[in-house]
């Protein structure tokens, strides 16, 4: 099978998985609030996929393909906190890696280090990733990285919004992402499986386009 092949058939795979766990939730007739009064049809805690052996399982293996697919000379993995942590190690323990992880902030105690792990300069890092919307922390743990000496070869991640803004800031970054899966392949295979309706998919697409603009609702 081509690799392209492979991602798309990795995507539907974590697609479903995700909406199987709940992991990606859709519920457009009843929006969430996201913190910044947003309002969203879906909500996303990717954390659900470490309490389920068997999609445990499926992103984890496909988490390490992709390292090993699309950063073969990675040397280093980095999670971010917290949600990456998990991920990296053992995304880490399965491709014999080793990793660390990126602080939000630098500790006020002891080392007062940002970056938790070895990490030598110039080292090819890849960055492990839950959740991509907005891309501002994950850019922030590359720079990190950046300043420290590492060469970031990219991000791997588990899911993507493929929001215009966080696209754009990874652009700017010049950093590469390579997602498990996407929004749009989420909201597709949701239609598919019954979780909501097909002419749901719109409207979903609509706002993920512009999240400000809420006339998906109507």
């Amino acid at each position: 099978m081509s690799d392209k092949g492979i991602k798309e058939k990795t995507e539907e795979l974590i697609a479903k998985d995700l909406l199987k766990i709940k992991a990606v939730f859709f519920r457009p007739e009843e929006p969430f609030t996201w913190a910044s009064g947003i309002k969203s049809p879906v909500y996303c805690d990717n954390r659900l996929t470490l309490t389920s052996p068997e999609v445990r399982n499926d992103v984890e293996n496909a988490l390490a393909e992709t390292v090993k697919r699309e950063y073969p000379d990675a040397e280093v993995l980095m999670g971010t906190s917290t949600a990456g942590i998990a991920h990296a190690a053992i995304c880490g323990h399965i491709t014999g890696l080793p990793m660390g992880y990126v602080r939000s902030g630098a500790k006020d105690h002891g080392r007062q280090n940002r970056i938790e792990g070895k990490l030598e300069k110039g080292q090819k890092t890849v960055v492990i990733e839950d959740l991509i919307s907005t891309g501002g922390s994950v850019i922030e743990v590359v720079e990190a990285l950046r300043e420290a000496g590492a060469e970031v070869l990219g991000i791997a991640s588990i899911f993507t919004y493929g929001m215009k803004k966080g696209l754009d800031r990874l652009a700017e970054a010049g950093v590469r992402n390579v997602s498990l899966t996407n929004f749009d392949v989420v909201a597709e295979t949701a239609a598919k499986e019954g979780y909501i309706k097909r002419e749901d998919v719109e409207r979903l697409i609509k706002f993920r386009n512009n999240p400000s603009d809420e006339s998906w609702i109507k």
